[in-house]
């Protein structure tokens, strides 16, 4: 799907736009949002003549490849502030959460690797094929449909002894 003209890209913007706004929502922080949604269109305009027919699970691709990206530059900034703060930093903040011992789908959730978490988000939030899935993440389909089913079993195994995982009608779908 060669884009020759702005106003093709501009149908495309439309047509994708809340999709990939609400993708990019799911996985960063607030403050970063535009910026990664902006990198994404810009990453779709400068290879625009090379989208494929159904720029969706591509635009997904790019956002994630961009968060990744992100969250690289905030652990090695996250890194810098532990080094000052083993240097004379106030170590009086204590970043961890009271644990809540009731198990629901949230905790089980959090429990949940990013990958397992990625991996089910593009499934169940996304409403992803198999196959639009594995082109965002970049692996087969047969490699997605496996990733997908042990992510499955994981969060059933973590949110099961409540016996509220067969519950969960948009994890069976």
């Amino acid at each position: 799907m060669a884009i020759d003209s702005e106003d093709e890209f501009t149908d495309v913007y439309r047509a994708h736009y809340e999709d990939v706004l609400r993708f990019v929502r799911r996985r960063a922080h607030p403050t970063h949002v535009d910026d990664i949604v902006g990198e994404t269109f810009l990453a779709a305009w400068r290879r625009r003549g090379e989208l494929p027919e159904d720029p969706r699970p591509w635009l997904f691709g790019t956002a994630r490849n961009t968060l990744l990206y992100a969250h690289r530059g905030q652990r090695r900034q996250t890194a810098v502030a532990v080094r000052v703060m083993e240097h004379g930093g106030d170590d009086s903040y204590d970043g961890t959460a009271a644990s809540d011992d009731r198990m629901d789908l949230v905790a089980a959730w959090r429990q949940l690797s990013a990958t397992d978490q990625e991996v089910l988000a593009l499934h169940v939030w996304e409403g992803l094929t198999d196959r639009e899935a594995a082109t965002v993440l970049g692996c087969s389909r047969a490699a997605y449909t496996m990733r997908l089913s042990r992510s499955r079993r994981r969060l059933a195994k973590l949110f099961g002894p409540t016996g509220q995982a067969t519950s969960a009608p948009a994890l069976t779908r």
